[in-house]
């Protein structure tokens, strides 16, 4: 890493430069290892799906209409696929989890009725008072349903902050599938992945990354000037409405 002495730029390492026909081998050499990787996710994901099930203790959940039963969040769907958001209670939108902010702000609406034409309704669970996610999840312009498990955190299947959990609906009878939490809930997250594509990556200090590229710990850019990353859309859109 280096600055530009014309224009003060600072300037990254690049990757070696060569004619077409050599990028091209190069490319074919590594295409043989993603389409390796790609079959041996399809081996994780089969395995995935012979997974025995557990049963479910019934729980309430507090919805924007009150208390309901954990089958109430399967909008009338077999499964149901609910994401744990860490809740920090009496906090301002600003303290909220990046982390959980960051997976959140990428299930689009258009995700939605995908999951949904294959059975599959998604929602967010929380520990926070109902309130407060209600409001958080409108400030951020979500389209997903939100629960408080508030009165169910002695329930490990519902409670708790952080874990990507899958469940499958046999009339009133709850089954927990599947559940993953740390870097396993990178499944929602788009933009690593697309990061993952770039010459410079994620810029984090776990990766191998080339001399010079400027690291910094994972998760520790997701919060900029004292909010999630993705605040910055809501302020931007503000700003642009209030000077319309």
């Amino acid at each position: 890493m280096s600055t530009d002495a014309h224009t003060n730029l600072t300037v990254f390492p690049s990757p070696a430069v060569v004619d077409r026909d050599d990028w091209q081998q190069a490319r074919d050499e590594l295409l043989v290892r993603e389409k390796a990787h790609t079959r041996a996710g399809d081996a994780l994901a089969a395995a995935r799906r012979n997974l025995p099930m557990t049963p479910v203790a019934p729980a309430t959940l507090i919805g924007a209409d009150g208390p309901v039963d954990l089958v109430d969040a399967f909008d009338g769907r077999r499964m149901l696929i609910a994401y744990c958001f860490m809740w920090n209670h009496g906090k301002p939108h600003s303290h909220q989890c990046e982390g959980c902010t960051l997976s959140q702000a990428q299930i689009a609406p258009g995700v939605l009725p995908y999951l949904e034409a294959r059975d599959v309704a998604y929602a967010v669970f929380s520990e926070g008072p109902y309130h407060e996610l209600a409001a958080y999840r409108d400030f951020m312009g979500w389209p997903t349903h939100w629960y408080s498990t508030s009165k169910a955190l002695d329930n490990p299947a519902v409670a708790g902050g952080g874990p990507l959990r899958c469940f499958l609906r046999d009339r009133d009878d709850v089954y927990l599938t599947y559940e993953t939490d740390a870097r396993g809930t990178e499944v929602l997250d788009t933009c690593l992945r697309l990061l993952d594509l770039t010459p410079y990556g994620r810029q984090e200090t776990w990766e191998d990354a080339p001399t010079g590229v400027p690291q910094v710990p994972a998760s520790s850019w997701w919060r900029q000037n004292g909010s999630p990353v993705a605040h910055r859309m809501i302020d931007s859109d503000t700003t642009t409405k209030t000077r319309a």
